[in-house]
Formats: C-alpha cells, sequence, structure tokens
C-alpha cells in the first residue's frame, strides 16, 4: 500500500501528513518560506520522507492546500520532480461536497475550506471549527452542511509580536497558561493578557456566533499549533490537532475518481 502526502501550506509553518490507507501514520511541521524554491523543497521532503524510514517511491499521490500564493508553483514543480506527481490542489472547483455561502466564495482561504469539510464528517452538524493559527479564524457550518462564513482574528503569535514591537519596556515572553490572571511581575501580566486575552476573545465570539446561529446545539471543534492549550475552555468540545490534514485526506478521496491517471503513480 502506498503513502498520500497530504501538505498544508501556513502562513507560518507547514504541516506535512502521510496516510497509508485510512491511517495518518506520520506528520512533520516545517517553517514556512516564502521564497523557497522548488529544489529546496525537493530536499526537504526528500529529508522528511526519509528520516520517516520511508522512500520517495511509496508516494503516489499528493494533495495539497496552500495560503502563500507564492509557494504554489515551487510546491508543485518540487511534487513532480520528487514524486513524479501533479498534486491535487485545493482551489475553486474542487469537489467538496459543501455549498460555500460567502458572498465571494473564491475569497475563503483553503485551509478553511478544508477545516470545515473534515468537522462535518468527522463530528457533524451544526459546527464551529477554531483555528489558531497565524491569525485565529473561526468557521461555521450550518445544520444542512453549509457553509455559512466565519470570522478571523489576529493570532497569539501575531498579538504578541506587534505589543512587543510597539511597547519598548516589554520584554518578549513565552505563550503559555497562566495558572493566574492576576499577573504579579511585568512579565506575568504579559503572560495573562495574552492568554486570557485570547480565551476570552474565543469564547465570547463562539456564544455571539451561537446566538447569531440561533440553533440550539452547536460542536465547536478547535485545531491549529496552539489549540492544545485551549482544550481546557467549556466552550471547546473537541480539540483536533491534525483536523486539516485529515480534511486534505478526505477532499482527496472525493475527488480521487476525477484524477487523471498521469497526474498520479500507479
Amino acid at each position: 500500500m502506498g503513502l498520500l502526502l497530504a501538505l498544508d501550506v501556513g502562513n507560518t509553518n507547514t504541516v506535512l501528513g502521510f496516510f497509508e490507507g485510512t491511517d495518518l501514520v506520520a506528520t512533520a511541521r516545517v517553517s514556512t518560506v516564502r521564497d523557497r524554491t522548488a529544489d529546496e523543497h525537493v530536499l526537504l521532503l526528500r529529508q522528511l520522507v526519509q528520516a520517516r524510514g520511508r522512500s520517495l517511491e511509496e508516494v503516489v499521490d499528493v494533495v495539497a492546500a496552500s495560503v502563500v500564493p507564492s509557494q504554489d508553483f515551487p510546491l508543485r514543480a518540487a511534487c513532480r520532480d520528487a514524486f513524479g506527481i501533479d498534486p491535487l490542489v485545493v482551489a475553486p472547483g474542487i469537489r467538496t461536497g459543501m455549498r460555500i455561502l460567502y458572498d465571494n466564495p473564491a475569497e475563503v482561504g483553503a485551509d478553511r475550506i478544508v477545516n470545515a469539510v473534515a468537522a462535518v464528517e468527522l463530528y457533524g452538524t451544526p459546527c464551529i471549527v477554531v483555528d489558531f493559527g497565524t491569525a485565529t479564524t473561526f468557521d461555521v457550518i450550518s445544520a444542512a452542511g453549509d457553509y455559512l462564513g466565519g470570522v478571523i482574528c489576529p493570532g497569539p503569535g501575531v498579538s504578541a509580536d506587534a505589543l512587543f514591537t510597539r511597547a519598548a519596556r516589554l520584554s518578549r515572553v513565552d505563550f503559555l497558561r497562566p495558572e493566574r490572571v492576576i499577573g504579579k511581575t511585568t512579565a506575568q501580566s504579559v503572560q495573562s493578557g495574552l492568554y486570557w486575552g485570547v480565551l476570552a476573545q474565543t469564547e465570547g465570539l463562539i456564544q455571539r456566533i451561537r446566538a447569531e446561529m440561533a440553533v440550539p446545539e452547536v460542536k465547536v471543534v478547535a485545531t491549529g499549533g496552539l489549540a492544545p492549550l485551549f482544550a481546557s475552555s467549556p466552550e471547546l468540545q473537541a480539540v483536533d490537532a491534525d483536523l486539516t490534514l485529515k480534511g486534505l485526506k478526505i477532499l482527496h478521496d472525493r475527488n480521487a475518481a476525477d484524477r487523471p491517471a498521469a497526474a498520479r503513480r500507479a
């Protein structure tokens, strides 16, 4: 059985997942470099595959979602060079099984569509997906499985960078969950503001979205690298760090019949 490589190219990190059948057997997370060349991608992909004890020949197909346009062409070229595969890219026209009710559906980021598809498939409807990434995004799916829209906020890292850049007397601190809201030092106060501020914003927006949806039960699923830090919130019913990778696998399977044989390995 060959491997399906799922690639999620985000603004800060690129996450890779290797699926063998239905199982996610390995993952990797690397920094996104906006000017990385196709040759550099090939070297990186080769190292990551081999570091997990697999070979390039085992990769039989690739599915990718990217929110970094400058990396779209280099990544496609790298997949062709490394695996002999033209990747399936999440873009307008792909079969999602979901109506996108944005005024302009093409504006919705690929990662947000992938997350919404995965949440519906794995957790049911209606639901809200909260992705703690470079931006903190909220994606709202109706009971009928339609993508209604959402909210985009600065992510914790972006907020922290803005604070430390503009406040000369504040030093950088680690982003973590403080035991107390009231800090006893400047560092503790900053950590409290960053963590509890993000959590209060998240819980407040979820409550407002629930009220606007006007339905009795809405499941909230959190994902993204920082999601585990907020798992204790009563507003979050599930935390799934691999939601985007699982969504890419779902979309790959839904579009497999439309894939020309020349685009992938037999």
